[in-house]
């Protein structure tokens, strides 16, 4: 048999794509970690944008309030308890010499730019408020560049956010019509790595976020309740119980429990009330823990992920990658972990993974089938896969596979 010509049109066209997806990648490791955050508020806010789409038209429109009212402000006040959190940990440090390793370099950058912002401890005992927004204003302009650099950041991360909640189903039927396979292994990979990205996005990070800003405020209240601030670093505290919700089992009780201890131990001593002993404990427990476990348990239940896995995810993707490894590191978890009990079964075994045949009847006249294709025997009208369901539009790209028990893919 002769080999075949080589056909250098082809091979340009080759040459032309590997440049193009070369040029694609090194965008997407430029901005990775702007791309991850973005990934993060598309999975956070796709369930309120999917209640107000019904409501609200178009869906343009749907997807703007869903990120402008709901997502836009819970990320500033959580930038502003980060920012805080992190003049609380300097303070700590300097006073006690605390190092945090290998995640110290992480933290360091951020520090100066902290003092941005006031805590709110300082805000509730400053009488005058116009004192404090100048000095605001005059430390943002030792910042411009960072700032803007920040909000172009922002920007596209709530511009990637926007075109997946209007365009993401739009997309993923294109995706499914021109690559899915005849036995719906890309369409199950597909739609097992949206659920459980959905869940570990919607479900355990956005838990700890909002759990951390609510352990922030509420300690702070606490120290207005009884006077000389008796919680120590309140927001950096509340933080702490966000992060440690991230952890099975005992989760923000590895916070909060210790911290009652030493309250306790404090107040004894120095004559304080113990009531508020039992009102910091009371509070830590019903509002920091409780209230956040309740309202979000219902969108975590139902992994498929050993949480174990998850946790070790959560710990080595900053230390591997930095402080976008915690949105990065669940992410390769997810596809590895679908891959290997999907995908390489299937690789493994004798059959093979092809793209879905097509229909003769389509094909012009100038085009030869390889002898022996299955499509070869196939006749205008005949669907090669009997198993395959398809839409009444005879696309076969948009009709869900018989064995894919997966929920929707985002539409």
């Amino acid at each position: 048999m002769d080999p075949p010509s080589l056909d250098r049109s082809k091979v340009a066209w080759v040459v032309v794509g590997v440049a193009l997806a070369g040029a694609f990648a090194l965008v997407v490791y430029s901005f990775v970690g702007t791309f991850i955050f973005g990934l993060f508020v598309y999975y956070a806010t796709r369930p309120v944008y999917e209640r107000l789409k019904r409501r609200i038209y178009p869906p343009s429109l749907a997807a703007l309030v869903s990120l402008f009212v709901l997502a836009l402000p819970a990320l500033s006040l959580f930038a502003y308890v980060v920012a805080v959190g992190i003049q609380e940990y300097q303070r700590l440090s300097v006073r006690e010499g605390i190092d945090l390793g290998p995640l110290e370099p992480l933290i360091r950058p951020y520090i100066d730019v902290s003092y941005i912002v006031e805590d709110p401890q300082t805000l509730l005992n400053d009488p005058t408020l116009r004192d404090f927004a100048q000095q605001a204003f005059n430390d943002a302009l030792g910042y411009l560049g960072f700032i803007g650099n920040a909000l172009l950041h922002v920007f596209v991360v709530l511009a990637l956010a926007f075109y997946l909640l209007r365009d993401g189903g739009r997309f993923s039927r294109w995706f499914y019509r021109r690559f899915d396979d005849r036995r719906g292994i890309l369409r199950d990979y597909c739609r097992a790595v949206d659920t459980d990205l959905a869940s570990i996005f919607f479900g355990n990070i956005l838990n700890a976020v909002f759990t951390g800003i609510i352990g922030a405020v509420s300690y702070t209240l606490l120290n207005e309740v009884v006077p000389g601030q008796p919680v120590p670093y309140p927001t950096l505290l509340g933080l702490l119980t966000g992060a440690a919700s991230l952890i099975p089992v005992v989760g923000m009780k590895l916070v909060y429990f210790p911290l009652t201890g030493y309250l306790l131990v404090q107040q004894y001593t120095t004559g304080g009330p113990l009531w508020f002993v039992v009102l910091f404990f009371a509070v830590s427990f019903v509002v920091v823990d409780s209230v956040p476990d309740f309202v979000l348990r219902p969108y975590v239940s139902g992994r498929n992920l050993h949480i174990g896995m998850v946790m070790f995810a959560y710990i080595f993707g900053p230390l591997l990658f930095g402080w976008y490894g915690i949105f990065l590191g669940p992410v390769l978890l997810v596809f590895i972990y679908h891959f290997a009990t999907l995908v390489l079964p299937e690789l493994l075994s004798e059959g093979s993974v092809r793209p879905y045949s097509v229909d003769p009847g389509v094909l012009p006249r100038s085009f030869d089938l390889p002898e022996g294709s299955p499509v070869e025997t196939a006749t205008v009208g005949d669907d090669p896969d009997p198993d395959r369901a398809t839409d009444p539009s005879g696309t076969p790209g948009d009709a869900p596979h018989p064995t894919s028990n997966r929920p929707s893919d985002g539409d």
